[in-house]
């Protein structure tokens, strides 16, 4: 019975011993991740097959980013020469990946200005933004970086 309440005593003083090192280190040798509110607007538009999305990439805080990817993708197959705008590159046949560049807080990254044309002439084209990676920070609100938008070939703008 002895050797058991040194046990556990033992046991309690590691225990404690454990967390309170995890809390020295966590406040100086662990690095938190970052909290920052990545976000894009911009607008697309569909004319005769010419499919042309214009992206504006921004951060809300509360930090500052060093770079991160927006994703954009296309419901149609695109035909062409299918260039990307500097900073892009094809991740998939509808796919593309940008590099925002830094984003400081309440500031501006990279914008995008996609030229493309669909094969054929559809009547509508769906235009999927999201985050592909956000260089490791927690974003709490990311209704703000994921948008999907239905682009009637009418010519008009649609924004988001």
């Amino acid at each position: 019975m002895v050797a058991m309440r040194m046990r556990m005593r033992t046991c309690r003083v590691v225990v404690a011993g454990a967390a309170a090192a995890v809390m020295a280190v966590g406040v100086g040798g662990f690095r938190i991740a970052p909290e920052a509110d990545v976000a894009y607007r911009g607008h697309a538009m569909l004319d005769a097959g010419r499919l042309g999305v214009w992206l504006e990439t921004g951060n809300r805080g509360p930090s500052g980013l060093r770079d991160a990817t927006v994703r954009v993708r296309f419901s149609v197959p695109l035909a062409g020469t299918r260039e990307l705008p500097p900073h892009c590159l094809w991740g998939g046949e509808r796919e593309a990946l940008c590099r925002t560049g830094a984003l400081r807080v309440g500031g501006n990254g990279r914008d995008f200005a996609f030229h493309l044309r669909t094969s054929g002439d559809p009547s509508e084209v769906v235009v999927r933004i999201s985050t592909a990676w956000n260089g490791g920070a927690t974003d709490r609100n990311p209704r703000n970086n994921e948008h999907e938008v239905l682009v009637p070939a009418s010519g008009d703008g649609y924004f988001f």
